[in-house]
């Protein structure tokens, strides 16, 4: 893991997960509702901070309580257009959200840890650069998913057991968004 302090520039790319980094994740549940919705303290400042300092900033998320049936993706829609008003709000910008609803048996190439959603991200903003971009996240997925892409890696958590098991997938590690927002150097 590398303990120097990640610098970057304007022309980088952030890469977000959802559930578990901007917004609280439910415990064996899914978010099915805006009113289950809710930003983990700190984060609309961070996302307003973060805003100005990366070029393109992308949700990359797998939700598969849309492939379950727990779920519309009318709802999933209606859960996204409102956070992100909510982010606009508070002077921060998300370029772009891609999701994945598809159930992990399915193997979908869109689901992280697979790739598709970094591609279809390139393919929309081809101004991406993988080796420049960042993925923020609280699973080992996330981690994968950034490592195939030679991305940055920044594991959200404050389990450090998850950390030592895999730790040629970590770059930096931070209990929240919030920490790292504050903690970058541009």
């Amino acid at each position: 893991m590398t303990k120097d302090k990640l610098i970057i520039d304007s022309t980088w790319c952030l890469f977000l997960d959802r559930d578990g980094v901007i917004n609280k994740k439910l415990n064996e549940d899914y978010v099915k509702n805006f009113e289950e919705f809710q930003f983990i303290e700190g984060n609309l400042e961070s996302l307003a901070k973060l805003s100005s300092v990366f070029n393109r900033i992308v949700i990359v998320t797998n939700q598969q309580g849309v492939g379950k049936g727990l779920m519309q993706l009318d709802e999933l829609l209606d859960i996204h257009n409102k956070m992100m008003e909510e982010i606009t709000k508070h002077n921060g910008r998300i370029d772009y959200i891609y999701y994945c609803t598809a159930m992990r048996e399915e193997e979908s190439f869109f689901r992280k840890p697979n790739v598709g959603m970094a591609l279809r991200a390139k393919k929309d903003f081809p101004d991406i650069n993988f080796k420049k971009s960042v993925i923020v996240g609280d699973s080992i997925s996330d981690m994968q998913f950034g490592k195939k892409m030679k991305m940055k890696t920044v594991f959200i958590t404050n389990d450090l057991s998850k950390v030592y098991i895999n730790p040629f997938l970590i770059d930096y590690v931070y209990p929240d968004l919030f920490s790292f927002a504050n903690d970058l150097i541009y």
